[in-house]
């Protein structure tokens, strides 16, 4: 234990090396004055830092309903979590093997919020370069001054429309910690709990942190108040955001990010024991849909949160999220039926999560055709993901992290190109910072936006692949990936955490 201490220490050292913050809206203009009182006597005019102070405007003061939204929001995507994937990945497991996962998920939960209040906010949401953020807010600095009693108020996408900093870390948080979390299925029933923790915290530092702010970091709606900026502040920006690449919640930086660190670490920790020869069937069904039916009602806030608004795009991301998710049951559900003979549980629960995954980063960049689509091709291409695709990959990725959250992630992440199209009832997006302008349906390239959308793809797939290969690497050189084999065959419970799930 003493070594594991010391290398979590010396990894989160070598870690150490704002959002974007809302602006006041510029001074407004004075108003034209009568010519006889702009031809008073210099001696008259009032000195110029009096004007400035008359003129300027207060700064913008939260919105309270948006405040309140992105709190509940906040803790919906909690609920995802702790209870909801602990519980969809727990009866999955065999019941010798259930409270490791229920363990993993809730202590990788908690160590990550930690992480990202220590450093993880501060890389990927303050300005540094195109790749990592800087370290304006280690531990959390400069969201609360004690002393004037006053918070930092962070952008969403209108100007002049801020909401408390605070609120924003606490919600990015939640999507940070479920992303590790998503991570654990893939090698779930096999890994040491102390490895598991270690490369999380590699994994986070150097994929997560960064990916969230290549993809999401930008300067903030506020700061684009003249023509000639926009050259200046984009070039702030993260690489993909600077491309243009649209993720409304997370394909590239939640679910294909996962799935690749999931798939990289079912190689390197090679097969279960038994896997191909014995049965290896989910324990609990019904515990599983109880943790997909959490997540589902937790993604709303995941998806439609977003939108760090309550408002319109929150409204299309809600309702896109819950059509998608039902189509993707019942394509799932269909597939099966033709495919296996037979409809399954766990099928149905898989579905929801495919199309909960795939509509993720369209959720507010379609319209609600896309969301037909998007959805009812979900449940047939992760279909495919977790059953022909695996078998040519050739790893053991448990419960099946990457057909579903990787490749349901790809799939969203490109048709989001394509449906984002106005012509093909999708919201477009804004062209035009300083003036608010959104594409219209004449402008919209499909063929250039979906090269946009691949580009961030790849760059998501090899990043987080590299990183995890790397970080696994030094797991198994420093402390061992693997349990023994007598520890795996009795079960991760009582070897690795001395209880049982169930006492009979």
């Amino acid at each position: 234990m003493k070594k594991l201490l010391s290398f979590i220490a010396l990894t989160t050292a070598l870690a150490f090396g704002g959002a974007a913050l809302a602006q006041d809206k510029p001074p407004a203009p004075a108003a034209d004055k009568p010519a006889a009182e702009a031809a008073k006597p210099a001696a008259d005019a009032k000195p110029a830092a009096e004007l400035k102070k008359e003129e300027a405007k207060p700064a913008p003061t939260p919105n309270k309903g948006d405040v309140s939204w992105m709190l509940v929001s906040t803790a919906l995507v909690i609920m995802m979590s702790v209870p909801g994937l602990a519980l969809f990945y727990g009866g999955m497991v065999r019941s010798k093997n259930m409270l490791s996962m229920l363990m993993q998920v809730f202590v990788v939960f908690s160590l990550v919020t930690v992480l990202w209040s220590i450093y993880g906010y501060s890389l990927a949401f303050t300005e540094g370069n195109a790749f990592f953020g800087g370290f304006d807010r280690l531990f959390l600095s400069g969201t609360f001054d004690s002393i004037k009693n006053e918070f930092a108020m962070g952008a969403t996408f209108s100007k002049a429309t801020p909401i408390p900093e605070l609120v924003f870390v606490a919600f990015q948080a939640t999507f940070a910690a479920i992303t590790c979390c998503l991570v654990l299925g893939a090698f779930a029933e096999r890994a040491k709990f102390s490895a598991v923790l270690v490369f999380i915290t590699l994994w986070f530092t150097f994929s997560y942190a960064p990916i969230a702010h290549m993809v999401w970091f930008w300067m903030g709606p506020d700061a684009y108040t003249d023509a000639k900026l926009v050259d200046e502040l984009t070039s702030k920006a993260g690489l993909i955001w600077q491309w243009g690449a649209l993720d409304f919640a997370g394909g590239t930086v939640v679910h294909i990010n996962a799935g690749v660190a999931g798939l990289v670490g079912a190689y390197l920790l090679g097969k279960r024991i038994g896997y191909g020869k014995e049965a290896m069937p989910a324990h609990n069904l019904p515990m599983t849909m109880i943790g997909a039916s959490l997540l589902w009602v937790g993604w709303f806030g995941f998806n439609a949160g977003s939108a760090l608004e309550a408002g319109n795009s929150a409204a299309l991301a809600f309702m896109n999220t819950y059509l998608a998710t039902a189509c993707a049951v019942l394509s799932w559900s269909l597939g099966e039926a033709v495919f296996k003979g037979k409809p399954t549980m766990l099928g149905a629960a898989s579905g929801a999560v495919a199309g909960l995954v795939a509509i993720t980063p369209a959720a507010g960049n379609v319209g609600i055709p896309g969301a037909f689509v998007i959805g009812l091709a979900a449940g047939l291409v992760c279909l495919w993901g977790v059953n022909g695709l695996k078998k040519l990959l050739g790893a053991d990725d448990s419960l099946d992290v990457f057909g579903v959250h990787a490749i349901g992630g790809i799939l969203g992440a490109l048709l989001t190109g394509v449906f984002n199209d106005p012509s093909l009832g999708g919201p477009g997006f804004v062209s035009d910072w300083v003036t608010g302008k959104v594409i219209s349906a004449g402008e919209y390239s499909i063929a250039s936006q979906f090269w946009i959308q691949l580009k961030g793809v790849v760059t998501t797939f090899v990043w987080s692949g590299v990183v995890a290969l790397v970080a696994l690497k030094l797991v198994d050189l420093t402390i061992g990936l693997r349990v023994t084999e007598e520890e795996e065959r009795e079960g991760l419970d009582t070897t690795s955490h001395g209880e049982a799930a169930y006492r009979m």
